[in-house]
């Protein structure tokens, strides 16, 4: 499905559905979305944006190799974990910060850098795999 309509819109989907699964990202945890879900967003619009535009696009587009996010965000996730460690409470308890950024206060968490991290391992491993599947079809 190769259409001129369809390669027309599929970056202004792209970027839509990546906006979107921002919001998600940043809305989870206690309610309906997270880092999975949103990362699930947000691979589908890579992959969109592939299907349109072909692997190398992508790959230009993302910039890193999607395994390296996925590492960086396993590790973000599991640095999240390790700040509890340190202030001798349970693994994983959740820590809140409230720095002043040009005079606004906010609140800054442990557990949106442990979503932030999943949503990363996401991206990287569901692009990972789309990736290596379309380059495979196309040989």
């Amino acid at each position: 499905m190769n259409t001129l309509i369809f390669r027309v819109a599929a970056p202004f989907l792209t970027a839509l559905m990546l906006l979107f699964s921002i919001f998600v990202l940043l809305r989870g945890h206690n309610a309906p979305g997270g880092g999975f879900i949103g990362g699930l967003i947000a691979a589908s619009a890579l992959a969109i944006f592939g299907i349109a535009w072909g692997v190398s696009a992508v790959r230009r587009a993302i910039y890193f190799h999607p395994m390296s996010i996925a590492g960086a965000g396993l590790l973000l996730s599991a640095l999240s974990g390790m700040v509890s460690i340190f202030t001798h409470v349970p693994f994983m308890t959740a820590h809140w910060i409230y720095p002043t950024i040009f005079g606004v206060e906010v609140p800054l968490s442990t557990v949106t850098s442990f979503d932030t991290g999943v949503y990363l391992v996401v991206v990287g491993a569901i692009s990972s795999i789309f990736l290596a599947l379309e380059e495979k079809d196309h040989d």
